[in-house]
């Protein structure tokens, strides 16, 4: 079972069709974060080859968190006094163009007829990167994010502070408090007032208070609701603030979160961060040893100093050469056992920062060329 899980993930990521909010497709923090942390620990239950390949995946994938979902220098940022932050949502296109980050990003569940762009949106999706500890509490950009989701995103309720999911949500009921019709303003979700005491016990300061926070929303019957009520109170609808709106309750999810939060203060770092993963990353970015270039995945820049892991989906005889098409040679693809990919390495590590890697394949089966040239363009250090 471990062993489909990690293939799936090798052979679709990092990139998905939907967040976790069933919404936008792309890169996004929170989903990138679960998809390394599911390589780093799912590779103790696969065999020796296997277990390789999830691991330098995960390392090529935590190392390329910035270059793929974080901006700097924006307008947004120049506002709020940071240098940068991470975003909600990359489009996909980011792994050849890193200009994609300044694309628009739908919202779904707004009547608008723009979207704004994907360096204006920002979730509390990216905490999960610090839960699960690949970053940093303290990290200067994580904090600038934090900065950031406050300014945009935190509610001070009577019970203490709630957070919306992103700027511009509309999923949630109207100003007048009436139900949400495919459309409305996003509100507080308490679910993500846990999240932000996970983040709180990993910078070292007390969780306690967000889990009362959000014990202060439950239903008189115990139940914790999917979102709370943020403005001034409507007695004939019974929407009052911190308390729930129409929304699901109870959310299973939020109610999990509630007794992972109370385990979790008794301890120093979240309850479900997998020991492996954290061990592993400690919060620092890696240096990976190979860099990894996915066929789904086509990232634009390299890494100088390393060998390169050209993956496909199937067999194949991968044909390169360097600036241009110099010094050519043919290297044939192996499979990873168990993965469905197949690789082909790429001895680059002599190669220097600025240098250009081009390749194209053809197919074991059909013997037919692709018809396409790929470049990578080597970078010195981490790409970012």
């Amino acid at each position: 079972m471990v062993q489909r899980a990690l293939g799936f993930i090798a052979r679709t990521g990092p990139a998905s069709d939907q967040d976790r909010w069933e919404e936008d497709a792309g890169v996004n923090p929170f989903t990138l974060a679960v998809c390394i942390a599911a390589l780093a620990a799912g590779a103790a239950f696969v065999d020796a080859e296997a277990r390789e390949f999830a691991l330098a995946l995960a390392d090529d994938w935590n190392a390329r968190i910035e270059d793929l979902t974080a901006v700097s220098g924006t307008a947004l940022a120049r506002r709020l006094g940071v240098a940068g932050y991470y975003v909600r949502t990359a489009p996909s296109a980011v792994f050849s163009d890193l200009q994609a980050l300044h694309r628009r990003v739908p919202i779904k569940n707004r009547l608008q007829e723009t979207a704004p762009p994907a360096d204006e949106q920002v979730s509390t999706d990216a905490l999960q990167l610090v839960r699960f500890g690949l970053r940093a509490a303290d990290d200067p950009l994580v904090r600038d994010t934090v900065t950031v989701i406050d300014a945009l995103l935190r509610v001070d309720m009577p019970a203490g502070p709630a957070w919306r999911r992103y700027n511009g949500d509309g999923y949630g009921e109207h100003q007048d408090g009436a139900p949400f019709d495919g459309s409305g303003c996003g509100r507080p979700w308490p679910l993500l007032t846990g999240e932000r005491g996970h983040y709180e016990l990993l910078a070292g300061r007390d969780p306690l208070p967000h889990l009362r926070a959000m014990a202060a929303t439950a239903s008189a019957g115990g139940m914790l609701p999917e979102q709370v009520w943020d403005d001034t109170p409507i007695p004939a609808r019974n929407l009052y603030p911190g308390r729930p709106t129409g929304s699901a309750m109870p959310l299973a999810w939020a109610h999990a979160e509630f007794v992972k939060l109370a385990l979790s203060c008794h301890g120093t770092r979240p309850c479900d961060c997998p020991a492996s993963v954290w061990e592993r990353y400690r919060g620092r970015r890696p240096t990976p040893r190979v860099a990894l270039w996915l066929e789904h995945a086509p990232m634009s820049r390299g890494r100088a100093g390393v060998d390169t892991l050209v993956c496909l989906h199937e067999p194949a005889l991968v044909h390169w050469g360097v600036d241009g098409w110099r010094d050519t040679a043919d290297v044939l693809t192996r499979p990873v056992q168990g993965l469905g990919l197949h690789v082909a390495q790429l001895p680059t590590a002599r190669l220097c920062a600025g240098q250009a890697v081009d390749f194209t394949w053809r197919r074991q089966a059909s013997g037919a060329w692709i018809g396409v040239d790929q470049r990578l363009r080597l970078v010195a250090g981490i790409p970012g």
